[in-house]
């Protein structure tokens, strides 16, 4: 049977129609596997968040300085978007905002957007810990061992706590990470010993029988991880930096400390804003989303930039005008970075 051409036609827009609107439908429903990032919010880590300073030190010496007198030192973000559509796949791709990445390479399969918010988070934790410990050391400022986790199970649990500051083991005074892993080590497990805390202000004598590292039954366990923290008890540091994550804020966190434990302005009241990663021994390391977070900084008011030396290659491909990278593989380069941006003295660039 043949369809006249008038029959033909209403066919062919209708099927076109159906094929059209599954199109359409598809598009802008079917979710793929990429994630978007593109510039995030930067931080003055000299000023406040929420009403709260991102960096709090009670004890230092420029405890009551204003936000505007201080300068700025930004930590810098890139935002990460998930669940999106074909058709806006298709406008992101065409975006000089956006960049698509595979999306297992930021929520690995089989784990939820909840587990990985909570990794950054614990990595922001860590990140903080380091910071005052890379403060703490370069200034040559008294530190002292904390405890940061107590391990489900182990010989640990019920006797040391998160946030006590470890005096003594077995007897021997302890000031650093070593020192304690030292300590620890020099027992066998099963041994019964006496570890001096300072809890909540208040010195406290806790009796921890060791136990055996699972991998090495012969090594005594104790069942902590820990973090170094000031030694001087009237000088505290604290961080408010809710709803970021990551490890890269460590770099801006610790010249924050740095400012607030000396005399003078550590940004000489100029926009600097900057990233990395940082471990006590001071040195930064590389961070990923350079140029998004170089995008986000020009866009705040920034006029110089802190680049982990791992990622000056990376940070000058489409670096904007007028901002002004600075290689840093150390805290000291960092630091003294800044004071030549005040004086104009040479430093060094990407």
């Amino acid at each position: 049977m043949k369809l006249n051409p008038a029959r033909r036609r209403l066919v062919t827009i209708g099927v076109a129609t159906v094929i059209l609107v599954a199109f359409v439908l598809a598009g802008s429903l079917a979710r793929v596997p990429y994630v978007a990032l593109s510039p995030g919010p930067t931080v003055n880590t000299l000023g406040t968040l929420k009403g709260k300073p991102v960096v709090e030190v009670t004890g230092g010496v420029d405890e009551k300085r204003s936000e505007a007198d201080a300068g700025h030192l930004n930590l810098t973000t890139v935002s990460l978007r998930d669940e999106i559509t074909l058709f806006q796949a298709i406008g992101m791709w065409f975006s000089s905002t956006y960049e698509l990445q595979p999306r297992e390479v930021y929520i690995p399969a089989g784990k939820t957007n909840e587990e990985v918010d909570q990794e950054n988070a614990e990595q922001m934790t860590s990140s903080e810990d380091n910071a005052t410990a890379a403060a703490l050391t370069y200034l040559k400022r008294p530190v002292a061992v904390g405890v940061r986790t107590v391990a489900d199970g182990s010989p640990a649990v019920g006797r040391l706590e998160p946030g006590d500051v470890i005096v003594s083991f077995a007897g021997q005074p302890v000031s650093t990470g070593q020192e304690l892993v030292d300590a620890v080590r020099a027992r066998k497990p099963g041994d019964t010993v006496q570890v001096v805390v300072d809890r909540k202000g208040g010195r406290q004598d806790v009796q921890v029988t060791l136990g055996a590292r699972p991998e090495d039954p012969s090594v005594a366990y104790l069942g902590t991880t820990f973090k170094l923290v000031s030694g001087d008890p009237n000088v505290k540091i604290s961080y408010n930096v809710e709803g970021i994550g990551g490890p890269s804020a460590g770099l801006m966190l610790t010249l924050a400390v740095i400012d607030l434990l000396t005399t003078g302005d550590l940004a000489h009241g100029k926009f600097i804003a900057g990233t990395g990663t940082i471990v006590p021994d001071g040195t930064v390391g590389a961070i990923g989303g350079i140029q998004h977070k170089i995008k986000a900084a020009k866009e705040a008011g920034a006029t110089a930039f802190l680049v982990p030396a791992e990622n000056c290659t990376e940070a000058k491909d489409g670096a904007p005008d007028g901002l002004e990278l600075i290689k840093v593989g150390k805290l000291g380069e960092a630091v003294d970075a800044l004071g030549a941006l005040d004086s104009g003295a040479p430093r060094p660039h990407c």
